[in-house]
């Protein structure tokens, strides 16, 4: 009989899971597209975690002491909205009947801020882990600062093979066991079943072993997918570890009960027949009719949460109770901790040279204490990339409130932890490591700026200028290769004073834009003068003219170091009588975000104009002419000979343009 399905579900729990599981076959058959076989057996876990476990609200969704739920196995989104729906979130069945259709609530992977019960974006495997250790972090910090009564939530993450698979999991998962983060709980769904088909094909891991030797608590319930009571029992021991994370190992049966699909590899991706559909919904006992819901099942669902309700009613009573306390913790939350700043940074000497590195310690000595919401680390590189907190220390078991976190040599994880962070709400976290290595966070960055996460990405080493590590280490493709993400800030300070400002921007927009600040190995002049005062009027629009000439004859464009050798070429053509004006542009994307007549003035495209900057040329001719460049790998030799043999140099620019205007002639 179809009651004997789910062991232990209560009869509501049991109409809840039957209909999220002919859902999960009806939408993607619908679509022609999806993943039906992984949420079919996921369906009694979520089930019992939003009925149970979780601490939730559907009248109040965005409770910020609510648990948090990830969905690390993205492909599996339609478990995840049909929870949201029959728990009677804002999710209607026309949006179920939507599923992956343009511009629906319910898209193909879950997007942050599309659909309720979606705190992160996931699909690319693994990275849901490490938001959820970010998570994970952040209610630590902010239990620490004001203290169990008011902040006392945990995260719950479901993770399929892929997703352990991923080396990201072994970073994150290191890190978190290291942490001893206790309020996190991830759910290995063990399946057994890839596209490419079993997963013995290519993983033999014993995971239980894996993740005790990262010190985490291992729970395996085995054969147990479909007893509530068993889950509710595992979920239950997690919340009782008071030191460690917690894995619930649980073996599921992709597909289940489809006779037909059960543990195939066809069960992953492919929608299911009509034949195959009506076979399963036989067995699960629920109408053969696609997209039937239970009209009265959300009312009588929200009914029996609420134990739940009333958690939070007493949360927001202790709020009230806390006054000051209280309100200071509701205000983190509403604006992310920006920065109230009563003490500028102190300026860097006109005319000295000092790398723009450099002024991002000096940043986070003045700016850092003036900061609630600021978490700030780097992937082993912390003397070298100026992120030292001297306000706080190292964020640890014994020491839950420090906001200095030593990521290890974890670049990838580092990037989606700090993505948890900001999701959290609460927080504005920055991560450095060298430009090299942003090809290891790039995922991350990816879905941060997918996800408009607030996260500061702090490179620096931003050129061949890194000198005689040599072209594993140098960055040369780097900056374009970022440019071309969407919504991401890519930013490369002039000098150390604009990098100052361009930082303390971040940390006191309300809602910072997801952001990648390149700064310099080697030292740069700092700008004085007239010069200065144009980068205080233009930084923050991402292009700005440096120095203007009603009769100049060409434009000179540099980004970060280069800039001063822009500078020195329209010097040295002036002394030969050639007059240029010179622009800056540290960052593509908020000088798009400019209307288009201060875009015109400030490039003036009626002149001739060329680019310089050390890295790949690609792209440079939406604003210049020709540019100036390196589209080769570096060498390992002095940082000043290296940018010699490429040409980077103000020599050049004075050749360029004097060739130019010659054949022009």
């Amino acid at each position: 009989m179809a009651d004997d399905l789910f062991q232990g579900a209560t009869e509501l729990e049991g109409r809840a899971i039957r209909e999220i599981s002919a859902l999960a076959m009806d939408a993607p058959a619908a679509a022609k597209s999806g993943h039906s076989g992984t949420a079919m057996a996921l369906a009694p876990l979520g089930v019992m975690l939003f009925s149970r476990v979780l601490r939730h609200d559907p009248s109040d969704a965005l409770w910020s002491d609510r648990d948090r739920f990830i969905l690390s196995c993205g492909h599996a989104s339609i478990l995840q909205y049909g929870l949201a729906h029959a728990f009677g979130y804002d999710l209607q069945p026309e949006d179920l009947r939507a599923f992956r259709q343009p511009h629906s609530r319910t898209p193909g992977h879950p997007e942050k801020g599309v659909a309720p019960t979606v705190e992160v974006t996931t699909g690319p495997l693994g990275q849901g882990i490490a938001n959820g250790v970010g998570m994970a972090i952040a209610e630590r910090i902010l239990r620490s600062d004001y203290g169990e009564e008011l902040v006392n939530h945990r995260t719950w993450v479901i993770a399929s093979d892929g997703c352990l698979e991923e080396g990201i999991s072994h970073e994150a998962a290191s890190l978190a066991g290291t942490l001893g983060l206790d309020r996190l709980t991830v759910f290995y769904d063990d399946n057994h079943i890839t596209i490419d088909g079993p997963t013995e094909l290519a993983l033999r891991d014993d995971a239980a072993a894996r993740f005790a030797a990262y010190g985490w608590h291992v729970v395996n319930v085995g054969e147990k997918a479909n007893d509530l009571d068993v889950l509710e029992a595992a979920a239950r021991e997690a919340v009782a570890e008071t030191s460690r994370p917690t894995l619930i190992i649980v073996r599921s049966h992709i597909g289940f009960p489809s006779p037909q699909m059960m543990d195939r590899r066809e069960a992953h991706g492919s929608p299911f027949s009509a034949p195959v559909i009506a076979e399963a919904k036989s067995i699960l006992g629920v109408v053969n009719e696609p997209f039937h819901f239970d009209p009265e099942l959300p009312h009588e669902l929200v009914e029996s949460l609420g134990s739940k309700r009333a958690d939070r009613v007493s949360w927001e009573s202790r709020i009230s109770a806390a006054g000051r306390k209280g309100a200071e913790l509701l205000e983190q939350l509403e604006f992310d901790g920006a920065a109230l700043i009563e003490e500028q940074a102190e300026e860097f000497t006109p005319d000295s040279m000092v790398a723009t590195r450099k002024a991002m310690q000096r940043a986070m000595d003045v700016f850092a204490p003036q900061t609630k919401g600021l978490i700030a680390g780097s992937a082993d590189l912390t003397d070298n990339t100026g992120v030292i907190l001297a306000h706080s220390s190292a964020q640890s078991a014994s020491n839950p409130g420090g906001r200095q976190i030593y990521y290890g040599i974890r670049e990838f994880a580092m990037g989606a932890v700090m993505v948890g962070q900001a999701l959290h709400g609460g927080f504005r976290p920055a991560g450095s490591t060298f430009f090299v290595f942003s090809d290891y966070v790039r995922p991350a960055i990816r879905l941060a700026a997918l996800s408009h996460a607030g996260v500061l990405f702090v490179f620096t080493h931003d050129s061949v200028g890194v000198g005689e590590d040599g072209p594993t280490h140098q960055p040369v493709e780097h900056l374009m290769a970022l440019r071309a993400m969407p919504r991401l800030h890519v930013v490369r300070p002039s000098d150390a004073n604009e990098t100052l400002d361009l930082v303390e921007q971040f940390l006191t927009t309300k809602e910072p834009p997801t952001t990648a600040l390149i700064l310099s190995r080697q030292d740069v002049p700092v700008l004085g003068g007239p010069d200065a005062e144009a980068s205080r009027l233009g930084a923050r629009r991402g292009g700005y003219v440096v120095r203007e000439n009603d009769q100049a004859v060409f434009t000179l464009v540099g980004t970060g170091s280069e800039l001063a050798h822009c500078l020195a070429a329209h010097d040295e053509l002036l002394a030969r009588g050639v007059i240029t004006r010179v622009v800056a542009l540290p960052c593509w994307t908020c000088f798009e975000g400019q209307n288009l007549e201060y875009r015109t003035r400030v490039l003036r495209r009626t002149i001739p104009s060329v680019a310089l900057e050390a890295g790949a040329t690609l792209g440079w001719t939406k604003y210049v002419d020709q540019a100036i460049g390196i589209d080769t790998f570096g060498m390992s030799a002095p940082g000043s000979y290296v940018f010699d043999y490429f040409n980077i140099t103000p020599a050049t620019v004075v050749w360029h343009v004097e060739s130019v205007l010659g054949d022009s002639q």
